[in-house]
């Protein structure tokens, strides 16, 4: 009797484990069934290729007050040659990334104080075409350029990168550009100049696709745009790409790219034409968004999660430099302790300070966060496998409509 009630038990297990294994199956299956619907569906509707509404003072308006919002994060930031200071993110009425999605430009004239919400960016409406992922840069001529993505759906391969200008970014109301896609894909971090003279926006296509991180590339400020060469992700490292590219003291370009395992790196000998295959870097990171980019004084800065050998989660946002051209980093500076800090974005003013801004909960207190630092404060820090200097300069950019109890 034993025997046969182990045996009982034996293939009640076994059945246990079959029909476990069978759901874990059938679960993937309707995962990709269901993906492929809905990339399916955004390839037969067009409607994120017409230019989007451009809503004046979103704040008067009453689907765009910020009070509305159930989601904003992912920002970026930038300064007008004046001082005036810009920033952008995108947001929506429902609590994640879907249809509802629009983008929001707002600008301070008081170092960061105050803010006020210029400009809704925002396809149409409900839906179905989203404004998303937005970036802000001021160009070699002085020039601000808006970037943002459109699509239907939640694929890369559907979209495209719009932008809007303005010649005057100093002024509180400039005039604007009419919008324009200029390339497939989607841009979330700063375009690069190159010493020839070259702009370069780093432009993906997302996990669908082979060569995704791709290289785009104007030859006459900002006109025309072309791509020019492109690093394939290893479909098992695939994520955002999410990637950024520096040009090197010897001339070499360096992409730094988001994967599954933190940060890639790949390398072009040929101004971007080739590239070498993608390897994870010595930089540890979990997935998500970085910065870096090369000062006034020549040394980089780079903005990540947790120490340079340590991955952590989207906690710690530290800062760092390398006077030796990536080879090797300083301590770290560290700007946000908090769980739930997340991508960073920032430039460097004439007078040497470091402009940052970050998400915090992008669901919950929805904050936009604005700090700035200088070189000499990441150098001078304390820091070792414990303790860490925090750099409190914060300011809010925006609260998503919390109460203002929640800014203390």
């Amino acid at each position: 009797m034993m025997k046969r009630g182990y045996f009982m038990q034996k293939t009640q297990v076994l059945k246990l484990t079959i029909m476990k294994k069978f759901m874990n199956r059938l679960t993937v299956i309707l995962f990709l069934c269901f993906t492929l619907v809905r990339f399916s569906v955004a390839q037969d509707d067009k409607s994120f290729l017409n230019p989007p509404q451009i809503i004046d003072n979103p704040a008067s308006v009453d689907e765009y007050k910020s009070e509305s919002r159930k989601f904003t994060g992912i920002s970026s930031i930038a300064v007008s040659p004046k001082g005036r200071i810009w920033a952008v993110w995108y947001t929506g009425k429902s609590p994640g990334e879907n249809e509802n999605n629009y983008v929001v430009v707002s600008s301070s004239g008081d170092d960061g104080n105050t803010w006020q919400e210029i400009i809704a960016i925002d396809p149409d409406g409900d839906g179905p075409s989203r404004a998303f992922d937005p970036e802000l840069w001021v160009d070699p001529n002085g020039k601000l350029w808006v970037f943002w993505a459109q699509s239907v759906g939640h694929t890369g391969t559907v979209a495209g990168v719009w932008a809007m200008t303005t010649k005057n970014p100093d002024s509180e109301k400039p005039e604007w550009s009419d919008p324009k896609r200029l390339t497939n894909g989607i841009m979330m971090c700063k375009p690069a100049v190159l010493s020839a003279g070259e702009w370069v926006l780093p432009a993906s296509t997302w996990r669908l696709t082979d060569n995704s991180a791709k290289m785009i590339v104007s030859k006459d400020e900002g006109k025309n745009w072309e791509e020019r060469g492109a690093v394939n992700v290893p479909k098992e490292a695939r994520e955002y790409d999410e990637h950024m590219i520096i040009e090197k003291n010897d001339g070499t370009l360096w992409m730094l790219v988001r994967t599954k395992y933190g940060i890639g790196e790949s390398t072009s000998s040929d101004g971007g034409v080739s590239w070498s295959p993608l390897v994870p870097s010595k930089l540890e990171h979990p997935s998500a968004r970085f910065f870096i980019c090369r000062l006034i004084s020549g040394n980089l800065l780079l903005v990540k999660h947790g120490p340079i050998d340590m991955k952590s989660g989207r906690s710690h946002l530290m800062a760092f430099i390398s006077i030796d051209d990536g080879q090797s980093w300083s301590k770290g500076l560290l700007l946000d302790e908090r769980p739930g800090v997340s991508y960073p974005d920032g430039q460097q003013l004439t007078d040497g300070r470091i402009i940052l801004t970050y998400d915090y909960n992008r669901t919950k207190e929805q904050f936009i966060m604005m700090t700035s630092f200088t070189e000499e404060d990441i150098l001078s820090s304390e820091y070792d496998s414990k303790i860490v200097k925090v750099f409190n300069q914060r300011k809010i950019i925006s609260d998503g409509g919390e109460i203002d109890q929640k800014r203390k």
